[in-house]
């Protein structure tokens, strides 16, 4: 059996100055736009039965349309067809993208 030892890697480290990623509020902006929820979410036969959706963390907009919360990520899984903003509060869907016309849910 043979072992090797790893090394620290020397570089010179040169310095000519950090290339930040300018902030543009144009570009950064996200425009939502409501989904129909049977668009996005599978009802199955039992409309009356509750849906579990997993949220994956909450993002800084708020819902346009309640004005109350702060939207939750939903991303695809069992009974959601399309990747969304959801507010808990109102129970919309919102699809999110960019000025540009980017979207802003794709990985």
């Amino acid at each position: 059996m043979s072992e090797h030892l790893l090394e620290p890697e020397t570089q010179q480290r040169t310095d000519h100055g950090a290339r930040r990623r300018h902030f543009n509020p144009a570009f950064e902006q996200l425009v939502l736009s409501e989904l129909p929820a049977a668009k996005v979410i599978d009802q199955g036969d039992g409309e009356a039965e509750p849906v579990e959706l997993i949220t994956f963390g909450t993002v800084r907009e708020i819902c346009p349309a309640c004005h109350q919360s702060h939207l939750k990520l939903v991303l695809r899984q069992r009974q959601v067809r399309l990747a969304h903003l959801f507010c808990a509060d109102c129970q919309r869907c919102f699809d999110a993208h960019y000025a540009n016309g980017a979207a802003a849910l794709t990985i």
